[in-house]
């Protein structure tokens, strides 16, 4: 039966998926009162079929004959009632009136058809048996029997001598099957006998059989219990009369008892034994079915032999699951369910308005169940389940109703597949584009894209989610998907199909195995291919595996694919051999099937039979049929042996069965069981060689064994976390009985995730499981099933758990050394470049060179919301190493790569241009953990340092020769504004120069002039600033050593930034000296209060001020100075151009005409702003103090 699950569904839904319901409730069914039945009659007698239907008028009736509809006549007449009337029955070669009548009722609503009914027309053909002259021995068993075919069942009776044979003696039986039986044969029994069939319709009497009967000779010798006449297999009507015959001879005389092959208790209100062991059940039904053994023994000993039969009761149809009235949108989809059973199983099909419903790609059968999907307002009809059999027939009927709605959704958009497992695919989708807040459920319809009239499944779902897994599909199968949207009144339109295909898994059990010998040394293996069901892909080898009972030594043989049989040599004769065989497909080996037993023959030097040719087939789900042949030979056959057991049971008793026959029904059996077979034959030397051969019975389809076919999920599911990416999970099997094999399923999905891949199945046989490699601090949600022969229960309850915090894997990341003053540098950092894992710590290691070489580290530890940390109290001219691990609560991560910061001897003041220490590319980590400066650094450091010293010691002769003394007022440039420079651009600082510059390289410029004094070294925020020729420079400084009188000023060396502007005057020799206030804008006040640096506040040239402790608070804490004021310039310096300008322009105007001093291209005094590197000038500059 097909399976429709709902998850989440909402009151809505039930609104919308049966609204109406009311329509339903309310509508006047059509209905028959009265419907035909089977009917007897003699030619040329009246019949009468009645039918009589309910509903709301007007109500017509029509007659089909076999299918055809039949028009009113003299000879067929339709009475008011509805009933079909036949004056007189015709029954004729060319015209007959027996055949099956239904009868059709109609209304408004739609039409019913009625059950079919038979017109049988009495008769009794002639004898198909007769019986067969007999010699027989005075006191023996003579036995007659005869058969006729006749309808209704004919009576026999029996005449002796063409006179009633009376049959009130014990000695004389005549069972209800025509056979006759005396016991204890007397002289006088001798005689013609025939058999006499009588019914309504005729009497027919067989051909004559002379018994004659001699005369016994002497004491009889003791003899083993045989039976003569055993019982046969029979297969009767509900209702009908059963006899099992049972004629044993021997001496003494045998004693016959009887039981069933199941164990049950025989019938004893029904059930009685007739003449001398003859079993006779009447009024037979279902539960009479079985195997009846009839048991012949020798009082007080334990000599018997066994006969059995299998008794088959066929069973009408009946519906045990009906078919319920529909109400659908249009759009929608319509399934009616329908289960019937019967002996043999029924044949369902269905009906709509009393005619076969046309199948086609919107209306599917599958199974037994009818589907209707895209509904239309013409599917609007009434419905009939129709079971039908030789024994009959019975329909139910429900009727759809179908509901317009205009104001429907469009449909689900770009569907999208995905394949998860060998039996789950995720399935997301977009909302529909149109109405989509009206939506309140989907409905998920799939089915195999392979073969026809394929089931089609259903899941509906509520509006909250627009992805979903279906985890029930079969391995190494392409699915076809489809999405419907469900509002209040009305279904969107099917949305685009897609397709999908299901990966493989191992096979589901094993191939059955067929053993026969050909020889004592030999056992030839057979073996079909498995279905694709039970295959779950392409199977890719064979292992058949043998051992002797004896001996535990296992030798397997693997075989190719296509490989459906093998012979064994080279065995023990008369040994127990086991065998069992397993396959594989590309993802792995299933579990090997029991062992199966086989006898190799013994060594003999006569003739016994060879092995039969054995096939077994399911005949339900109760029953096995096995047929066979006898090989072609001479050696004659004088019966069969057979015997059976259920895998893992004991055998049951050997069935004999005579030489003529080559069929036999095993019944009575478990359904959804292995079954082991064998059957040999017997000659005259013994018994054959045997075949061996299993089969499994399928599953019962009825409402008895439906809840059999989904065991109950497993219970008490625990989890538990072994690591950040472990867990243990352990569950208990639920109470069920079976004796089958149980796996497992485990299903394990990040929560929230619409990623297939990270979805997991995990397929077990025992009840715990370690689930690994998880995703570190991440929460899974788990559920188990249970798989037990071929049959998956539901899911477990949802287990929610969060995987255990990792310690970090990789060390933090972008680790930089910044030196913000002579002894403390800034480290920063980033977490680690890893998801899911917390950093409660960082530890930072740093250490000099010499530390580090005697392993002596210094430790500082921050919080994880931290990524910066101060290094202090560094001594210069060391190199300090610093690293950098990522800790929490679980473990402490790797170190960083080590950065390496070096420091300078002796800076003689504090720099605002921090230095950033976060490669070094001619450091080397080697192997012994050393740190090796290479040639090339190490010499330029030397080279950098000697030049820095050399110049300080220059500018310091400079000063001293040139200059009078002044007071030191800091170091402070003022930042007059930015210059545009020719191009039109704005002259920028390099910052990739600046970030590779690694040494102070002071540089003297021609005419500098530090109007406060100051150091002598010109630096920026990125280091030093470095001329493009420096050849050029060291020249020039040596000009300006060897003319001193040039300059009229005191040179000094300005502090210069990169970024900033510097203010440079050009005065000519022999011009006037500037007023004082320009040279107050210039250089700064002159008056006593612009030396007191450290009180009070100072008048800056762009007329603004700063306090002093400010300033000395920006030269501590560079960082923050940077922070809080960065290169480009602020509005205050901004303002300060037009200022300067215009005190320059009178000046300007006024040394137009004196004489330059220089033969230069500039022939008035100029103010030069600049912003970037180095740019000598040939005259003097001046450097305007802030």
């Amino acid at each position: 039966m097909a399976k429709f699950k709902m998850k989440n569904l909402q009151h809505w839904l039930l609104f919308v998926l049966f609204l109406p319901l009311s329509g339903v409730l309310c509508f006047s069914e059509l209905s028959f009162i009265t419907e035909p039945s089977d009917v007897t009659a003699l030619p040329k007698d009246s019949a009468v079929l009645d039918c009589q239907a309910h509903g709301q008028p007007p109500v017509t009736i029509k007659w089909l004959k076999n299918g055809v509809r039949l028009a009113e006549s003299e000879h067929i007449q339709f009475l008011p009632n509805g009933s079909l009337y036949i004056p007189k029955i015709k029954h004729t070669k060319e015209e007959s009136d027996e055949g099956f009548y239904q009868c059709l009722s109609q209304n408004k609503y739609g039409a019913i058809l009625s059950q079919r009914s038979r017109l049988t027309i009495a008769s009794i053909s002639e004898f198909m048996l007769h019986p067969v002259p007999m010699v027989v021995t005075e006191g023996s068993v003579a036995r007659f029997s005869c058969a006729a075919t006749s309808s209704p069942q004919a009576t026999i009776t029996w005449e002796l001598n063409q006179s009633t044979l009376p049959v009130q003696t014990d000695r004389i039986t005549v069972l209800p099957n025509g056979v006759l039986q005396i016991h204890n044969v007397q002289l006088e029994d001798a005689g013609l006998y025939r058999c006499v069939a009588t019914n309504i319709g005729s009497r027919l009497k067989s051909r004559e059989a002379m018994l004659t009967v001699n005369q016994g000779v002497g004491t009889k010798p003791r003899q083993r219990p045989r039976i003569i006449a055993g019982p046969q297999n029979v297969t009767v009507s509900l209702h009908q009369t059963v006899v099992l015959e049972c004629v044993a001879t021997g001496n003494p005389w045998p004693i016959v008892s009887w039981s069933r092959a199941d164990s049950k208790p025989i019938d004893v209100y029904n059930a009685k034994v007739l003449g001398n062991g003859n079993l006779v059940i009447t009024d037979v039904n279902s539960k009479h079915s079985g195997v009846y053994l009839c048991r012949a023994t020798t009082p007080g000993t334990r000599n018997f032999t066994i006969a059995a039969a299998n008794v088959t009761v066929l069973v009408p149809p009946s519906i045990v699951e009906r078919p319920e009235s529909q109400t659908r949108p249009r759009a929608g989809t319509a399934r009616f369910m329908c289960q019937a059973e019967g002996v043999p199983p029924p044949r369902i099909s269905w009906l709509k308005n009393g005619q076969e419903v046309h199948l086609n790609g919107r209306i599917k059968m599958y199974n037994s169940k009818l589907v209707i999907t895209q509904i239309i307002p013409e599917d609007d009809a009434i419905y009939q389940c129709m079971a039908e059999s030789e024994q009959g027939s019975v329909l139910s009927l429900a009727r759809l109703i179908v509901v317009m709605s205009e104001d429907r959704p469009s449909a689900p958009r770009n569907i999208h597949a995905e394949t998860i497992s060998s039996s789950a695919i995720l399935l997301a989708w977009e909302r529909p584009l149109y109405n989509a807040d009206k939506v309140i459920a989907y409905s998920i319809h799939y089915m195999k894209a392979e073969g026809l009239n394929n089931e089609e499944y259903q899941v509906v779902i509520g509006n909250d989610t627009t992805s979903y897994i279906i985890d029930d599909l079969e391995p190494a199968r392409n699915y076809s998907f489809y999405i419907v949207a469900y509002m209040p009144m009305g279904a969107s339109r099917m949305s685009d199909q897609v397709s999908q295909h299901t990966l493989e898994d191992v096979p589901l059990r094993t191939p059955e195995l067929s053993l026969t010998s050909q020889s004592s040394t030999d056992i030839q293996v057979n073996w079909q291919q498995l279905p694709a069901k039970v295959s779950r892909g392409r199977v890719s080898a064979y292992r058949l595996s043998y051992r002797t009972a004896a001996d535990s030594t296992v030798i397997a043989v693997e075989l190719p694919q296509n490989s459906t049989e093998y012979l064994l040599e080279g065995l023990q004769p008369d040994t127990i051999y086991l065998l069992r065989m397993a396959a594989a497909t590309r993802v792995g080996w299933c579990e090997p099937s029991a062992w199966t037993s086989h006898r190799t023959p013994k060594t003999s030097s006569s003739k016994v039979p060879s092995a039969p040719i054995l096939e077994l087939e399911p005949l339900n789900c109760t029953s096995i049929v096995a047929r066979w042949q006898s090989s072609s030979e001479s050696v004659a056959v004088q019966g069969y042996q057979l015997c059976y057991h259920e895998e893992g049971q004991p055998e049951q008793p050997i069935i004999q069965l005579k030489a003529q026959i080559y069929t036999h029904t095993i019944s009575g059996l478990d359904p959804r069981r292995k079954y082991h077979v064998k059957i040999l034959a017997v000659s005259q030397a013994g018994e054959g060689y045997q075949t061996d051969q299993t089969v499994s019975t399928p599953g019962c389809v009825s409402a008895r064994d439906q809840p059999a076919a989904s065991p109950p999920p497993p219970d008490h599911v625990t989890v538990i976390g072994n690591s950040s990416s472990t867990v243990s999970l352990r569950w208990s099997r639920p109470a069920f009985p079976s004796g089958k094999t149980v796996s497992y399923t485990v299903r394990c999905t990040p929560v929230g995730t619409h990623n297939a891949s990270a979805i997991r199945y995990i397929q077990v046989t025992k009840q715990s499981v370690v689930v690994e490699n998880l995703v570190p601090n991440t929460r899974y949600e788990f559920v188990v099933r249970l798989h037990v022969d071929q049959m998956s229960s539901p899911w477990s309850s949802v287990l929610y758990h969060r995987t255990l915090p990792a310690a970090p894997s990789q060390p933090p990341a972008g680790v930089k050394v910044t030196l913000i003053e002579d002894d403390t540098a800034l480290v920063s950092w980033r977490e680690p470049t890893e998801d899911n894992v917390v950093v409660t710590r960082y530890t930072i290691l740093y250490a000099s060179q010499k530390a580090w070489m005697a392993g002596h580290w210094q430790i500082i530890q921050r919080e994880g919301t931290h990524t910066m940390a101060l290094l202090e109290k560094l001594e210069p001219g060391n190199v300090y190493l610093v690293k950098i691990s990522a800790s929490n609560q679980v473990g402490d991560g790797p170190f960083s790569n080590i950065v390496e910061l070096a420091l300078k001897r002796g800076t003689g003041h504090r720099s605002k241009n921090p230095r950033h220490s976060d490669r070094f590319l001619e450091t080397t980590v080697l192997s012994d953990g050393l740190y090796h400066i290479d040639q090339r650094s190490m010499t330029g450091i030397i080279v950098g340092v000697s030049i820095a010293l050399a110049c300080i010691v220059m500018c310091a002769l400079i000063l001293i020769s040139k200059g009078k003394p002044r007071k030191s007022s800091g170091q402070k440039v003022i930042a007059v504004g930015v210059t545009e420079d020719p191009r039109g651009g704005l002259s920028l600082i390099n910052e990739h120069h600046a970030d590779n510059i690694e040494a102070l390289i002071p540089m003297m410029r021609e005419h500098f002039l530090d109007a406060k004094g100051g150091s002598n070294m010109i630096i920026n925020s990125a280091g030093p600033v470095s001329s493009k020729n420096q050849n050029r420079r060291w020249l020039l400084f040596q000009r300006e050593m060897k003319n001193p009188d040039e300059c009229d000023l005191e040179s000094r060396a300005s502090l210069y930034e990169a970024g900033k502007t510097v203010l440079r005057y050009e005065e000519p020799l022999g011009a006037a000296p500037l007023p004082p206030s320009s040279q107050e804008i210039i250089f700064g006040p002159f008056h006593a209060e612009s030396s007191h640096t450290s009180e009070g506040s100072q008048e800056t040239g762009d007329s603004g001020h700063y306090s002093n402790e400010e300033s000395n608070e920006e030269l501590s804490n560079p960082s923050t100075s940077q922070s809080s004021r960065p290169e480009s310039f602020g509005s205050d310096d901004v303002v300060a151009v037009p200022e300067l300008k215009h005190s320059f322009q009178v000046e300007n105007e006024e040394m137009l005409s004196r004489p330059l001093h220089h033969s230069s291209t500039r022939d008035a005094p100029q103010l030069c702003c600049t912003s970037e590197g180095p740019h000598p000038a040939p005259n003097t500059s001046q450097s305007v103090g802030s």
